[in-house]
């Protein structure tokens, strides 16, 4: 089952926080911007390509990473 959830990457740890923990996921995670560009969520240039000044959408398994998705609260808007 994949879920999405919109976040907001404020800071440029948030943006190392958020890969490291997308590289413990064992399913695929990817990042899509507001313009439609769409990057592997455990890339860090990918992630940092993207325009972070607007909130992006993260999708992933939640059933092979629910923990993924309890992290992704701390930048859920």
């Amino acid at each position: 089952m994949v879920n999405a959830k919109t976040i907001k990457l404020n800071q440029i740890d948030d943006v190392k926080t958020f890969v490291k923990n997308a590289e413990k996921c064992e399913a695929k995670v990817t990042v899509s911007s507001s313009d439609g560009y769409i990057v592997d969520g455990k890339s860090i240039m990918g992630v940092f390509s993207l325009d972070l000044s607007k909130p992006v959408k993260v999708e992933y398994d939640m059933q092979v990473d629910r923990e993924f998705g309890e992290f992704l609260n701390n930048y859920a808007i």
